[in-house]
């Protein structure tokens, strides 16, 4: 028995396109953001901002170039993915603006508007140019190549609030780091679907689990000593985090074999110990989520952390409002790494509950776009890029609430950051494409735009590990 696509009607029914609908939410997406943005303005001086419809007609124009895109190019993408997508990007673009008001000589709601269109441009570009997903399958070991490179750059340049992730020329600076992801995730992708039955099927069995022949165990020891050394090297937790675990949850879709899951949280727990131990920049972060309010108690003062979770306490059920919180207390990283603290103080549980339910519906039809795909590639691609944004969200809001200790990653579309922005819009691209590719009708049905029967494929069983 075959495994049938999630999104496939019963034969002979035409699929509907939902490119409607996706322009309409699309328009509620825009008006959601231009009336945070005016709630700024009314919070703060009474009035709204006179550039509000600049702002509103900007992202309204950004928004409109993507949907024709997608119309024209992927007509049968997903059509939540692009509104989700718009409505955080507009709404990390409201929460700098009002952070800006606090700190004149630091202004960042123009530069990231200009990542922002910088981002949208190259969705476009990728949604264009892009015909299949299956064309990245070629360049599977160029992508490793080139994202090891970009990993390894950094290393060469001075650190930055004590982590050397960034490269700075003049008055530019981008994080490697950010795009590498992509690339790992096309290489992860490439590489276990064209050894999926070796990992699961060969090897030796060591108590309850079976483990793959060294050969093919090889890639994910690297792997992890890749994350050891972006640890000591680069001192980020986070991205190394983000790297292995990226790893472990695409090595597990491609063998169904949750052993694995165990020994990647055995590893990557080691890993962060031994470098929490021993590496002063990532000991001091450790200490601080061990114990928050410390330099309080020793009369210095709230640290970052302690401002931090003041602010989600202030921020109650529904929030002080947009504009009339103090979350600018937080200190330097406040539109970076904290800027989820600006959003549960002035919208409250209730509003960071809403952003954190666009992260998981946008991470849930990124999965159903994999899952309702017959080729292993582009079922692992799919689901490695939904899971980088996943991930990204776990530890950027664990590490502000103190659920784990704090890394220096951005907060997918919300924070400032150029290179955060322009990749996950490339990475929402890309979901569009495999979407696309999920729900279009099968080539001998494209004529009449009905979906032809599913055929038997021995690739994906019921059953099969």
């Amino acid at each position: 028995m075959t495994t049938p696509r999630t999104d496939a009607p019963p034969p002979g029914v035409r699929i509907p396109k939902r490119r409607g609908v996706e322009l309409s939410l699309l328009v509620c997406a825009v008006l959601i953001s231009v009336s945070g943005y005016a709630a700024v303005g009314l919070a703060r001086s009474g009035a709204v901002p006179p550039d509000a419809a600049r702002y509103g007609a900007g992202l309204g124009l950004l928004a409109l170039v993507a949907h024709l895109a997608v119309r024209f190019r992927a007509p049968y993408a997903d059509p939540l993915l692009l509104p989700i997508a718009v409505l955080l990007n507009g709404l990390g673009l409201v929460l700098i603006y009002r952070l800006d008001l606090e700190t004149p000589n630091d202004q960042a709601a123009a530069t990231q508007l200009v990542w922002s269109t910088l981002g949208v441009a190259l969705f476009i570009v990728v949604v264009l140019l892009l015909r299949d997903h299956r064309a990245l399958q070629g360049y599977a070991y160029v992508s490793v190549a080139a994202a090891l490179a970009l990993m390894i750059l950094p290393i060469f340049f001075p650190a930055v609030n004590g982590a050397k992730i960034w490269i700075r020329i003049g008055g530019l600076s981008f994080q490697p780091g950010e795009f590498a992801k992509i690339l790992l995730a096309v290489f992860f992708a490439s590489y276990l679907a064209a050894n999926r039955n070796a990992l699961a099927y060969t090897g030796r069995r060591i108590w309850k689990f079976q483990f793959p022949a060294g050969r093919v165990l090889g890639p994910i020891v690297a792997i992890w000593l890749l994350s050891v050394g972006v640890l000591v090297l680069e001192r980020d937790l986070g991205t190394s985090l983000l790297f292995f675990g990226l790893f472990v949850i695409m090595l597990y879709v491609a063998t169904g074999r949750t052993g694995w899951i165990a020994v990647g949280l055995v590893l990557a727990s080691a890993g962060a110990f031994l470098v929490g131990s021993l590496e002063p920049h990532v000991h001091s972060r450790v200490e601080d989520w061990l114990d928050p309010f410390a330099s309080i108690r020793a009369g210095e003062g709230p640290g970052q952390l302690a401002q931090s979770l003041f602010a989600f306490a202030a921020g109650g059920m529904l929030g002080t409002g947009l504009g009339l919180g103090h979350s600018v207390l937080i200190g330097f990283a406040v539109k970076s790494d904290f800027i989820l603290a600006t959003a549960g103080e002035e919208l409250g549980l209730v509003g960071l509950t809403a952003l954190f339910l666009l992260y998981a519906l946008l991470v849930a039809r990124g999965y159903r776009a994999g899952l309702s795909l017959r080729d292993p590639f582009g079922r692992l691609l799919a689901i490695g890029l939904a899971s980088i944004v996943a991930l990204q969200v776990f530890v950027i809001a664990g590490g502000v609430m103190g659920l784990i200790p704090l890394t220096g990653m951005a907060m997918p579309f919300l924070a400032q950051g150029g290179s955060s922005v322009v990749t996950n819009w490339v990475i929402v691209a890309l979901l569009i494409r495999v979407s696309d590719s999920a729900r279009a009708p099968q080539p001998d049905s494209a004529d009449t735009g009905t979906l032809a029967p599913v055929r038997e494929d021995t690739r994906f069983r019921e059953g099969a590990p």
